[in-house]
């Protein structure tokens, strides 16, 4: 699943090709929204909340999607073969006279007002890349940190709730290990199996501690360093930072040489392999 550099990236290139520019063609091949007509309605901005992006128009409605495992956004300039978008798997279309962007295989698209964003995304934590992340104690890393201590007091998140409304109560009674709480999206959002990876082998925690086993200053340090690697891949590229552990099962360590190792986080059906270091993280 694209991670929150990859959507951040994704929503700053839709906003470029289409904010301050009135939609000419504009097709939702959606079930749910399919008789909605967004035809001729300004797109004001497109912004990444974590792994939602979310297009805000001048009539104050919002498009929320969301790429799961397989979506996609391409640009193609209008007029162009590309951008005839005739495809099975084009879910949606958006065009100007200059671009137009063709979401494809989404995994998620909602038609709301922009003041009700909350109900589709008021579950999350605070965006880890949100531009006040590390600035707002009320909305950035301090109240992740609190949401992160809290759900480890309770034994866990209440549920595994996704937007659809489908939901798995989580054990109860366990101990949150900090892979599970990361990958969530509840305490806090935008990390998926890479960035959990990568953040913890920068701090040299094992992915099962429990959160309560890890400090507030530590949690915070966690964060802050997550956090930089995702800008990096941001400014620097999508998938041109140096990966230590993801998808490096049973290569050596750049630190130490052992072997990485792969296990899988969260209960089913909700697991996802995270790779560790067993001397670098040790238990």
């Amino acid at each position: 699943m694209p991670e929150g550099d990859v959507v951040r990236v994704t929503a700053q290139r839709l906003d470029a090709a289409l904010s301050g520019r009135a939609l000419g063609r504009a097709e939702l091949r959606w079930a749910e929204a399919g008789g909605t007509d967004l035809t001729g309605r300004t797109v004001t901005e497109v912004l990444a909340f974590a792994k939602h992006l979310l297009t805000r128009l001048d009539d104050g409605t919002t498009l929320h999607t969301h790429l799961r495992m397989e979506g996609q956004w391409r640009i193609a300039r209008t007029g162009s073969a590309a951008a005839a978008a005739r495809g099975s798997d084009v879910r949606a279309v958006l065009a100007n006279e200059t671009w137009t962007c063709v979401g494809e295989r989404l995994g998620m698209l909602d038609v709301v007002r922009t003041r009700d964003e909350h109900l589709l995304l008021g579950h999350l934590g605070p965006d880890i890349l949100a531009a006040d992340f590390l600035t707002d104690p009320e909305t950035g890393v301090g109240l992740a940190v609190t949401r992160l201590r809290a759900a480890a007091a309770e034994g866990g998140f209440p549920a595994q709730v996704t937007v659809g409304g489908s939901a798995t109560p989580a054990p109860r009674g366990t101990r949150l290990p900090i892979a599970d709480a990361l990958l969530d999206q509840r305490g806090v959002s935008g990390l998926g199996t890479i960035y959990t990876a990568e953040g913890l082998f920068a701090q040299r925690l094992w992915p099962w501690t429990p959160v309560d086993d890890v400090s507030d200053h530590d949690l915070e340090a966690l964060l802050r360093t997550t956090r930089g690697l995702m800008l990096r891949s941001v400014a620097e590229g999508v998938g041109t930072v140096r990966r230590h552990v993801h998808g490096r099962a049973r290569r050596a360590c750049h630190r130490c040489g052992t072997p990485v190792a792969v296990a899988p986080a969260n209960q089913a059906p909700f697991e996802r392999p995270i790779f560790w270091c067993p001397t670098c993280q040790r238990a």
